[in-house]
């Protein structure tokens, strides 16, 4: 039987497109129209793997939550609860960072998505076998997600203009190297998120040293 002239239609080759539109155009620019273009093929057929364009979306989402890294919460990893989640931290903001254009489907929660609750369940799970009580290891993994995908939903250094002439001193006279910041940007952003997490693990280290970390509960939060 000779060859089909195209690959058969799947679910990966459909998030495969899907996710190559959101990175170049934004979420916006995926419709099932669009789509079944892309893949040569007519609309209908897109609706045999899903049923409309949020399914599409929330599949696309997870592929790149299925690329964070969950090894450091082995139960068998030697890494203690503040290093992976750090390690982990720096994993998951790599994901996002290199497809920015799902950040607001992945920040409303795993919701369905296999691979997010994957995540979710990673961390929850980590942290209470670290010790935490359930409900701080809730607060946890609720904490580190609003850090990380806040910080992958914008650049703080492409928030100021190359023009030294918008940030006159008579106005504003600390912003004087303002204009600077979009080209130092990889250093400024990488910088204040490497701030920020450890700020963030050295307060949860106080509260674990000072007996928050002392439940070993396995409840579910």
């Amino acid at each position: 039987m000779a060859r089909p002239r195209k690959p058969l239609l799947s679910r990966d080759r459909i998030v495969e497109a899907a996710g190559a539109l959101v990175d170049a155009e934004g979420l916006d620019a995926v419709s099932t129209r669009r789509l079944a273009a892309e893949l040569g093929v007519s609309g209908p057929s897109l609706y045999n793997h899903f049923r409309n364009k949020d399914e599409i979306l929330e599949a696309v989402a997870d592929a790149v939550s299925a690329r964070v890294d969950l090894s450091m919460f082995d139960a068998d990893d030697p890494r203690d609860w503040r290093t992976a989640l750090h390690d982990w931290a720096l994993s998951y903001r790599s994901a996002l960072r290199a497809h920015p254009n799902t950040v607001p489907v992945l920040a409303r929660g795993p919701g369905r998505r296999p691979a997010g609750l994957k995540v979710a369940d990673a961390v929850f799970g980590a942290m209470v076998r670290a010790g935490w009580p359930p409900a701080q290891a809730t607060y946890i993994g609720a904490l580190m997600r609003y850090f990380i995908t806040g910080s992958a939903l914008g650049s703080f250094a492409l928030g100021f203009v190359d023009d030294a002439d918008a940030y006159d001193p008579a106005d504003y006279p600390h912003l004087g190297q303002a204009h600077l910041l979009a080209d130092r940007r990889e250093q400024v952003d990488e910088g204040a998120f490497e701030t920020g997490l450890r700020a963030l693990l050295d307060g949860l280290t106080v509260q674990y040293e000072a007996g928050a970390g002392r439940n070993g509960t396995t409840a579910a939060p």
